[in-house]
């Protein structure tokens, strides 16, 4: 079968991802294995969430609730791989969409660690609306706030979030600026410390967690972003960067085909041309040696989407407050190399927030 060059870019540079981060490898390999056009791509995935939307529905009426749960859990993921690069049909992407956030939280009840849908007051009177889950075993427990990437969701953390919560810490995935349920409305923005400001504004409003000890954990453009947010909001204890790029000009037009279409789409810029610029303040120079907290970097020496010197580079300009975990034969955000960084990062936050 020859495939069109979007869809194997997507296989080439995402499928480690797709896997760790809860598609089934069956699922994988029979949908993509079918489909031989891009604009295929969102509906076939579509199609694969739809059974696990059905399965988890039969599950959940026969009282059959982790089952239940698993599935709504499969087919939230199903439908998001569908739309994370799929911006040349805002309907198609849209209605996806709606199925990651419905999905997900009909699965959060029946988590082993359950959750809750939060709606965080945003500026302009608007709302950013986040997951918050929290470990059974541990009172007040400190909180790691998780920030997704540029194609990426709160949704899609969860698997990062399990680690964090069997060490007894608190998660609170977001959706920020041009992320998410935050995507249609609102541009990605460079100054990434507001909406943290405004998470950790809610969290000190909770007296079940304790706000007092919140760590950050970013990956890819959520790894850039999460340097920016400790940098500047001095509440931050602890971070985590996950193959984030130093400076996203840079960066741009390295990157595939797909992801630059979804980072014009992202901005609210109508071309190449105005992405570039804009993403002029996307740079940490000047940044990074602000980052007071501990601050963990850790950089895949085979990463294609974003070059190992970036990582480099950030550890650097933070100086003595940053320890490099560079892995030679990780690829971006070392998504396929989980089990050497995934744990061990939890264990490195544990011991920060402790």
């Amino acid at each position: 079968m020859e495939r069109d060059a979007r869809v194997q870019s997507a296989i080439t540079n995402w499928a480690p991802r797709f896997v760790a981060n809860g598609i089934d490898v069956n699922d994988f390999t029979r949908v993509t294995n079918s489909i031989e056009r891009w604009d295929a791509w969102c509906q076939t995935w579509a199609d694969c969430g739809a059974i696990h939307e059905q399965l988890g529905a039969d599950a959940e009426a026969s009282g059959y609730y982790e089952t239940a749960g698993e599935h709504y859990f499969h087919a939230a993921m199903c439908y998001h791989f569908g739309k994370y690069l799929f911006v040349q049909d805002p309907r198609q992407l849209r209605n996806a969409h709606e199925h990651v956030v419905r999905d997900y939280q009909r699965a959060l009840p029946y988590f082993l660690f359950p959750g809750e849908r939060v709606s965080i007051p945003y500026e302009g009177g608007s709302t950013m609306y986040g997951i918050l889950r929290k470990p059974w075993h541990t009172p007040r427990p400190p909180v790691v706030i998780l920030v997704p990437g540029l194609d990426s969701v709160k949704e899609e953390l969860h698997v990062y979030g399990e680690d964090f919560l069997r060490r007894g810490m608190a998660v609170l995935a977001i959706d920020g600026p041009g992320q998410g349920e935050m995507e249609f409305e609102h541009a990605m923005r460079h100054d990434y410390e507001v909406p943290i400001r405004y998470a950790i504004d809610y969290l000190e409003r909770r007296p079940d967690v304790d706000a007092r000890r919140v760590g950050l954990m970013g990956v890819s453009f959520g790894g850039h972003y999460v340097v920016r947010a400790a940098a500047f909001e001095k509440r931050i204890k602890a971070t985590i960067e996950n193959c984030g790029a130093y400076n996203q000009l840079e960066n741009f037009r390295g990157r595939p085909q797909l992801s630059r279409d979804t980072m014009v789409f992202r901005l609210k810029a109508t071309s190449e041309e105005e992405a570039v610029k804009r993403l002029e303040q996307f740079s940490l120079q000047g940044v990074a040696g602000c980052v007071e907290g501990p601050l963990l970097v850790i950089q895949g020496g085979q990463d294609g989407l974003v070059s190992p010197e970036h990582g480099k580079r950030i550890a650097a300009e933070a100086g003595a407050n940053a320890e490099l975990w560079f892995f030679a034969d990780g690829n971006h955000v070392c998504n396929n190399i989980p089990y050497k960084h995934r744990p061990q990062q939890a264990d490195w936050m544990r011991k920060q927030l402790s």
